[in-house]
């Protein structure tokens, strides 16, 4: 039995809601509604039903470094055995925000967010390389972050 979870079918509607909530995530139900030709109750279900399904998330995006987050970093991993468990247990991990796991040089790569050089560190050496698989990694350290977008849309 295959354990692919199976995605939810999006109309044209619930589209256009993603859109207009990638666009400005702080838009109001009613307005949203005006747009698609729904209720502002509706448009609140709708909503509901694509967070609950993991289709999409409403969230601050903020900037690190103004909230005194000195070092972020993008982490290289090579990982020997089942590359999903070790993903799994890096992304258990509180102070990484993201984590993929790939098919280049690098099996998972891991964007971190930390203090400072020490914290990063005490991250690379205490929780990363003693995860059990974990073979080696390489640590790309952002100078700055050029662009950043959530916008792409919906297919």
């Amino acid at each position: 039995m295959s354990s692919k979870k199976k995605l939810p079918v999006l109309d044209e509607v619930s589209k256009t809601i993603v859109e207009l909530l990638q666009d400005d995530g702080r838009r109001s139900y009613s307005d949203i509604g005006r747009e698609v030709g729904l209720s502002e109750a509706a448009v609140r279900q709708r909503v509901q039903r694509l967070t609950e399904a993991g289709v999409m998330q409403i969230v601050a995006v903020t900037d690190p470094m103004q909230l005194g987050f000195r070092r972020q970093a993008m982490i290289g991993i090579r990982v020997t055995g089942d590359t999903r468990v070790v993903a799994e247990a890096i992304a258990a991990i509180d102070a990484i925000d993201y984590v993929v796991i790939t098919v280049g040089s690098f099996d998972v790569l891991a964007e971190v967010v930390c203090e400072d050089d020490e914290d990063l560190l005490a991250l690379i050496n205490d929780r990363i390389r003693p995860i059990e698989g974990v073979l080696s990694t390489e640590t790309f350290i952002y100078a700055k972050l050029q662009k950043q977008l959530y916008n792409w849309g919906t297919r």
